[in-house]
């Protein structure tokens, strides 16, 4: 949901509010919310509630807790607690929203580990601020330069500055442990700043850096997922899918979260599905399953020895068949259960414009002209004398 200056311009061509994530209605960060309750005035006797989410660098959230009364409201730039110094974040929810967020990420509003906010931010604090975000791009290459020459196996991804410019947070990842103390050394001289490394897994760096998908749209990681269940292989094998790891790894070089979103539904379509590996036993021979449509109900059957033979069976029919078998009924062929599929008949697009295949100078009494025959008479011997 994007804010009202972000609204296409000439030619279709998308303007952009240009606030570099600090837009004003909070529509155009990383993980916005919507407050549905912000045009609501609360009961009488009901106090408003005196938490607040405050948004920083890559989406990241943390509560903290209005001990000033302050009047604040979404996309106010405020300076909060922090350790040590103060820190500079944006206002990303407030009112009762911020209650049903805690409740839903398991923080007890009379946690120690809620801080508080001080005030608003000043223009200092910002101009301070800002000077920081621009140094950032600079030091990660420089970073990353120096972790290549003392030959660490790691990867710098990204550094945040804390608002005050005392303290810059260095975030990685690395397949192993990292001893890096000779490399907080080297940068706590070249930056002339307090260092702090913070290690984050594959997931949680392509949801910070952000990017496009296989899909075309932007990761769900880094605009609505906040919670990183684990993907196994076996939810590609459920859903039909074909093991390439090419194709099942998203950016961050694990499985695809998205494999999860339909697993459910496929595990209850399934339920009505005999298992792959059970053989239906027949007069004519025993058949071994080939393949399953879990969206039109059908299985694929071959006996063995023909592979090339396939036949068509409903779930229903090949549930009947293996409860026959377990009863130790005969079942003459797979023929009498086969099911013939009817083919879908082709689109003729010749007729994309309304008109029939023949075009309208071909028709009868269409007012054209029609074409003549081209037939060479033969010629008539001529007689000598």
């Amino acid at each position: 949901m994007g804010c009202s200056s972000c609204a296409t311009g000439k030619d279709g061509q998308p303007k952009g509010c240009k606030n570099n994530g600090t837009c004003g209605t909070d529509g155009c960060n990383k993980l916005s919310a919507f407050d549905w309750l912000a045009n609501m005035s609360l009961p009488q006797g009901v106090e408003p509630y005196n938490l607040v989410e405050v948004r920083f660098k890559n989406g990241r959230k943390h509560f903290y807790i209005n001990t000033e009364n302050l009047s604040l409201s979404m996309g106010d730039v405020v300076a909060t607690e922090a350790n040590p110094g103060h820190d500079v974040g944006v206002v990303a929810l407030t009112g009762e929203l911020v209650r049903v967020q805690m409740k839903k990420k398991k923080v007890r509003p009379d946690s120690k580990e809620i801080l508080k906010v001080y005030r608003k931010a000043s223009q200092r604090d910002i101009d301070i601020w800002q000077e920081a975000r621009e140094r950032e791009e600079s030091m990660k290459v420089r970073a990353r330069e120096i972790a290549i020459r003392l030959n660490l196996q790691m990867k710098i991804s990204d550094i945040e500055f804390q608002g005050d410019a005392s303290k810059a947070t260095f975030y990685y990842t690395a397949e192993e442990r990292v001893d890096f103390r000779q490399l907080i050394k080297e940068f706590a001289r070249e930056f002339n700043t307090r260092i702090e490394m913070r290690q984050v897994g594959f997931r949680q760096e392509a949801s910070r850096l952000g990017g496009i998908g296989s899909c075309g749209r932007e990761l769900c990681c880094s605009t609505w997922l906040t919670d990183f269940r684990s993907v196994n292989t076996s939810a590609a094998r459920y859903q039909q899918l074909s093991l390439n790891p090419q194709k099942l790894a998203g950016q961050c070089g694990k499985l695809k979260c998205c494999l999860n979103y339909e697993l459910d539904t496929y595990l209850d379509a399934l339920k009505d599905f005999p298992k792959s590996d059970i053989k239906l036993h027949t007069k004519k021979g025993t058949a071994v399953c080939q393949k399953i449509d879990i969206f039109k109900g059908l299985l694929w059957y071959a006996y063995e020895g023909d592979w090339s033979n396939w036949h068509t069976l409903t779930a229903e029919q090949a549930n009947d068949i293996i409860k026959k078998n377990s009863k130790k009924e005969s079942v003459n062929s797979l023929e009498e259960y086969a099911v013939d599929l009817q083919q879908e008949s082709k689109t003729d697009f010749t007729n994309a414009v309304g008109q029939d295949s023949l075009t309208r100078f071909d028709k009868k009494g269409g007012g054209g002209k029609k074409k003549r025959k081209n037939k060479r008479k033969k010629r008539k011997p001529q007689r000598n004398g």
